[in-house]
C-alpha cells in the first residue's frame, strides 16, 4: 500500500496505544513518520518496530505541556524530513474522581495537558503545513458526551473537539483540513492495566452494540483515513469509534 507515499508526519503520544497503531499504519502506507512521545525509550521502541518492516521513521521526545518542546518537535520534524503533510495529535492523559474531590490544581493539570497541549501542537504544525495538509487530534467519546466521575477529562476532550472545529474553519481557505476522532473504550496497554482483575471491560463490551471494544489499530486506522486523500473533502468533524455507542 502507498496511499501516504512521499508524505511526511508526526504522531504524538506514539510510543504505545492507538498512537503507536497510527504511527506503524502510516508507515506501513508509505510515509515517514515521526515518533513523539514523552517517554524516549516508548518512541524508539515504535521507530524500531518501522524501521524493521522497512518503513522510516524517527524518535523524537516531546512534552505536549511545554511550548518550547513542542515548537522543539516539529521544528526537527521538518529538519528531518524537509516538510509536514500531516500530524495526528494523540498525546493525553486520563483523570478521573468525583468533581467535588477535585483540587483545582488536578483539573487544570488535565486540561493544560489535553486541551492546551493540542492547542499547542495545532500552534505549531498549523504554520508548516501546506495546503493539503491534514491534522487529526484524538479527542474520545468524553468529548460529544459525560463520562462519569472524569470532569476534567470530560471538559477537556469536549475543548478538544472545539478547538478542532474551530481550526478547521480557520484554515480551510489554506487547504488544510482539522478533524478530530473521539474514540469509546478501547483495548490500549494502558486501557488493559487499569481494567485488570476487573470486570470493566466485559461491562463496557455489554453495553456497545458491536458486543466488544475497539482495538488500538481500529481506533488508529480512523485516524489515518481522515489523513489520506479518501478523507479530501472531510474537515470539521468529531469522528465517533465507539462500535454503535453513541448511536
Amino acid at each position: 500500500m502507498s496511499a501516504f507515499s512521499g508524505k511526511r508526519g508526526l504522531v504524538t503520544g506514539a510510543g504505545s496505544g492507538i498512537g503507536r497503531a497510527a504511527a506503524i499504519d502510516f508507515a506501513r502506507q508509505g510515509a515517514s513518520v515521526a515518533v513523539l512521545d514523552r517517554d524516549e525509550t516508548a518512541a524508539a521502541e515504535t521507530a524500531a518496530l518501522i524501521d524493521e518492516s522497512g518503513g522510516e521513521a524517527r524518535a523524537i521526545a516531546v512534552d505536549i505541556a511545554d511550548e518550547e518542546s513542542v515548537r522543539a518537535a516539529v521544528e526537527r520534524t521538518v529538519a528531518t524530513y524537509g516538510g509536514l503533510d500531516f500530524a495526528v495529535n494523540n498525546a493525553g492523559m486520563s483523570s478521573r474522581g468525583p468533581l467535588d474531590q477535585m483540587t483545582l490544581d488536578e483539573f487544570e493539570r488535565v486540561v493544560h495537558v489535553n486541551l492546551s497541549g493540542t492547542f499547542l501542537c495545532l500552534k505549531h504544525e498549523l504554520p508548516v503545513l501546506g495546503r493539503g495538509g491534514a491534522i487529526v487530534n484524538v479527542a474520545s467519546n468524553g468529548g460529544l458526551a459525560a463520562i462519569p466521575n472524569a470532569p476534567g477529562y470530560v471538559a477537556a476532550k469536549h475543548g478538544v473537539v472545539g478547538l478542532t472545529k474551530v481550526a478547521a474553519v480557520d484554515y480551510a481557505s489554506r487547504g488544510i483540513r482539522v478533524n478530530a476522532v473521539c474514540p469509546g473504550p478501547t483495548r490500549t496497554p494502558g486501557f488493559e492495566k487499569w481494567a485488570a482483575g476487573t470486570d470493566i471491560i466485559a461491562m463496557q463490551a455489554a453495553i456497545t452494540p458491536l458486543g466488544r471494544l475497539a482495538t488500538a489499530e481500529e481506533a488508529a486506522a480512523a485516524a489515518v483515513w481522515l489523513c489520506s486523500d479518501a478523507a479530501s473533502f472531510v474537515t470539521g468533524i468529531a469522528l465517533s469509534v465507539d462500535g454503535g455507542r453513541r448511536a
